[in-house]
């Protein structure tokens, strides 16, 4: 047994109360129905023992999918995930500092008593803290500083999610050594001043990216690039500022400028230059994540189904007679996290000023998303489920059959990106829905107390029970694409990118599906970025760089197709098999009149396969619907700070 499940099954070991999915399944799905979030069983269970069951029947495979991304994509001995790209590496660090705040939380719940007990959950802790320290080092830093400004901010959001992991870890584990000295308290508070340094130096090499000249205001995206200012800086750059107001600690390291800063000084933590900020709460934080938040909403980057599009250009910017310098060339492509980065900064501005609007812009925006996975928040199930309740109309999908209606962001109920159905996402699509999770997590979770603002009103208290009411009404939908994400585990427990084949029951047929694409969407982080002169900027004689995106599935000839790394790692796999040819490839079958593949042994294995980045979605989603479940029983909240119990009943 590998080390991370060893000490996940210790620490569990007696205390699964409820059933325990472990293995993928992709057999054909029931009619649809409201289950338990994971079939867990409470015959012949009191009630105290159920409620337990009922936390645990979330914890559980969450706590598995975690252990599984560990053990099988990061390598302690570099320090990172080496098939990760430099910001999706940072993606998943947060992931798992997210986690592990999650997990400090649970503790308690996990009922293992007698010796070692406390040791065993202790452990738990620590070995993930152990691989978010063994990142700090091993993270590629110096050449993230000459990125995107996008790939930077999600250094600094990653390691302010780690600083509150461990502020939150001392607090709930360790009041009683809070202000004791030197290592008393929790060992994790002595690296904190090497996460708040990164994540203020990033901040600041980040916010050049700003400029009032073109658009208005706005980040730009890349430097290197003609100008575009896109959905995603900009929201990067709200959270990001509004976070470092609420949770950097200050920073009186001057590396690497080395400018004569006394940091024996009192007033170590002012700025030694005048465009770089050291302290704590500064008001230059919350003055950029006000303006920013200003100008996307005055931006138009927002579609008729409220939407954010991704971005804009400037028509004419490469024309020597042209001084236009409006955002005025709408790039409409829609992505999943676009719509999940900005929900941080809101909550966080909320906190910040006490000004409820930012919550309920949030709470507008995550309905959109919900109702563009084709979910009615109403009636808690899926659009278009006759009374029968099935996906499709004549049964389980057959040769005639299409997929269910995309609607904007999914079908079915279930989140997708474009890339999802067609097994065309790059490394980056990849990580996209696990972004949107995690920030809706954020959202939904981080305002149970009023000890948490920084201003508030006598309104406050009672935006508080709206606000976690409505995100208690997201839980159904949470749990509907928790049974279809956790349908594409394979036996390895590796999470598919495609989680409607999951709820839809697909093993290896594809349906057919409506075409959905606009043609005024540029789909440029799954296909590169195109070469034309909107996009690029290339001096004379010089040979532009290509885009960093692993190769997409419709590159790959029928006949070599490469399966995915952990496939191929699986000991369950036996070469060749009877759908295989001499080579051990995949033989590919076709619908009539097709000339594309359709058919695979698994679904989940089309283009880039199950990665890191998949793996890293997956724990997002189960830890939104652990944390929004267990964490915002509004009916029941009787004040700031209280958590409910669940009602296993609603599970």
């Amino acid at each position: 047994m590998n080390t991370a499940m060893s000490i996940v099954g210790t620490v569990l070991q007696g205390a699964l109360l409820g059933a325990w999915i472990v293995g993928a399944t992709l057999e054909p799905s029931p009619p649809y129905r409201a289950p338990l979030p994971l079939d867990i069983e409470h015959d012949g269970l009191d009630s105290h023992t159920s409620l337990s069951a009922a936390y645990l029947d979330i914890l559980d495979p969450m706590l598995e999918v975690l252990s599984t991304m560990q053990e099988e994509y990061f390598a302690p001995w570099l320090g990172t995930w080496p098939e990760a790209i430099d910001w999706t590496a940072a993606v998943m660090g947060t992931h798992v500092s997210g986690a592990l705040g999650s997990i400090s939380r649970a503790l308690d719940l996990i009922p293992i008593s007698g010796r070692g007990g406390d040791r065993n959950k202790e452990n738990l802790v620590t070995l993930f803290f152990s691989q978010i320290l063994g990142y700090y080092f091993g993270q590629d830093h110096f050449a993230i500083r000459n990125e995107a400004y996008d790939d930077i901010l999600w250094v600094v959001l990653g390691w302010l999610e780690t600083i509150q992991f461990i502020d939150l870890h001392t607090t709930l584990n360790f009041q009683d050594v809070t202000d004791a000295p030197g290592f008393a308290k929790w060992h994790g508070n002595i690296w904190t001043p090497a996460f708040s340094h990164r994540a203020r130096i990033f901040w600041n090499l980040a916010k050049a990216g700003w400029d009032w000249d073109l658009c208005g205001g706005g980040m730009t995206w890349n430097p290197r690039l003609e100008p575009y200012k896109n959905a995603i800086t900009n929201e990067l750059f709200i959270s990001a500022s509004a976070s470092m107001y609420l949770y950097f600690p200050g920073d009186w390291n001057d590396s690497p400028f080395f400018n004569g800063l006394d940091t024996s000084s009192d007033e170590r933590l002012t700025r030694p230059r005048g465009d770089d900020v050291f302290r704590p709460h500064d008001p230059v934080f919350l003055q950029f994540a006000q303006d920013g938040y200003r100008w996307l909403g005055a931006s138009g980057m927002m579609n008729s189904q409220g939407l954010y599009v991704d971005g804009f250009h400037i028509s004419g910017w490469n024309d020597p007679t042209s001084d236009n310098k409006k955002c005025d060339v709408r790039n409409e492509q829609v992505y999943t996290y676009n719509q999940g980065v900005i929900l941080t900064g809101q909550i966080n501005l909320w906190k910040i000023t006490g000004n409820y609007s930012y919550v309920e812009d949030g709470h507008r925006l995550v309905r959109n998303v919900i109702r563009a996975t084709g979910w009615d928040l109403q009636r808690q199930r899926p659009i278009g489920f006759g009374q029968n309740g099935r996906a499709y109309a004549d049964g389980q999908p057959t040769e005639d059959s299409k997929l269910p209606r995309w609607r904007g962001l999914g079908r079915a109920g279930v989140m997708e990106d474009a890339c999802d159905s067609k097994g065309s996402c790059s490394q980056d699509g990849q990580t996209f829905k696990g972004i949107f999770f995690h920030h809706l997590t954020a959202f939904c979770t981080s305002s149970l107390s009023l000890e948490e603002f920084m201003a508030h009103n006598r309104h406050t208290h009672d935006q508080m029970r709206s606000h976690l009411a409505e995100c208690r009404s997201y839980a159904p939908w949470l749990r509907h694409n928790v049974h279809a994400m956790i349908r594409t585990r394979n036996d390895g427990g590796l999470v598919g990118m495609w989680w409607t084949a999951g709820y839809l029951g697909l093993k290896d047929k594809m349906p057919p599906q409506d075409d959905f694409e606009d043609p005024r969407a540029v789909d440029y982080r799954n296909e590169g970025v195109p070469d034309d002169p909107i996009w690029k900027r290339t001096p004379a004689g010089v040979t532009p760089p290509q885009a960093p995106h692993s190769p997409l599935a419709e590159h790959y000839a029928a006949d070599q197709h490469v399966a995915s790394k952990t496939h191929q790692r699986s000991t369950s796999r036996q070469w060749p098999k009877d759908d295989e040819d001499a080579t051990g490839h995949d033989r590919i079958q076709y619908f009539k009149g097709e000339d594309t593949p359709l058919f695979k042994e698994d679904l989940n294995d089309r283009g880039r396969g199950r990665t890191v980045e998949t793996q890293g979605s997956g724990l997002a989603l189960l830890r939104a619907f652990w944390e929004i479940s267990t964490r915002t029983r509004s009916s029941k909240w009787q004040g700031p700070g209280e958590r409910q119990p669940l009602d296993p009943d609603e599970l």
